[in-house]
């Protein structure tokens, strides 16, 4: 069965949640969703954090995104821009890139922001940069799904997105639940042509 990463940030659970309902559009393509999130990045740089998560969804290791055969990647806007701990780990990456471990694998991404013009988009297209330059075929969401067109809250042709309110206490839009789940749909149906 091919498996698709979704790899996610979060601070408060709004991109989580996004990532969950992903997960639900890629398995229901008959692939498997391979839920992995990334650790908090210290202020103190002298630091470390536990290898292991208290709780939650399990840290990536390279090779979860090795072995995937495709990525979707989340993470919530700072200053229109990935969030630091997504950063880091995608800077990490160079040894995949240097053997070529990502090249022809379909990927697309997603954000959540606190505000509806928090930058959403400049953070869509600051986390599709690593993956074309790893040789991935990023993926948008198209207009052929009506959410795109019908919502008020969040959407964009670059991926998902999802606004979470000042408090990040919104709650996920039927709009943006739907769109979560198609672009989990569509990427799930390229991965599974290629295997095939």
């Amino acid at each position: 069965m091919p498996q698709v990463l979704v790899l996610y940030y979060s601070r408060h659970g709004s991109t989580q949640k996004m990532a969950y309902k992903i997960a639900d559009g890629i398995e229901s393509e008959g692939c498997e969703a391979v839920i992995r999130t990334v650790p908090q990045v210290s202020d103190n740089l002298e630091e470390s954090h536990s290898k292991v998560p208290s709780s939650g969804d399990p840290y990536v290791e390279l090779s979860d995104l090795e072995r995937a055969n495709g990525l979707v990647l989340g993470s919530p806007t700072r200053f229109g821009n990935m969030a630091a701990p997504m950063k880091y780990f995608i800077d990490s990456t160079s040894t995949s890139w240097l053997n070529g471990k990502l090249i022809g694998k379909p990927a697309s991404v997603f954000t959540s922001s606190s505000s509806m013009h928090g930058g959403q988009e400049s953070t869509l297209l600051s986390m599709m940069l690593p993956l074309f330059h790893h040789g991935m075929l990023v993926m948008g969401l198209p207009y052929s799904e009506p959410e795109l067109s019908q919502t008020s809250s969040g959407g964009t042709p670059y991926g998902v997105s999802h606004v979470a309110g000042p408090n990040s206490s919104n709650i996920l839009t039927e709009e943006e639940q739907k769109l979560c789940f198609a672009q989990g749909k569509n990427l799930a149906k390229l991965v599974n042509k290629l295997e095939s």
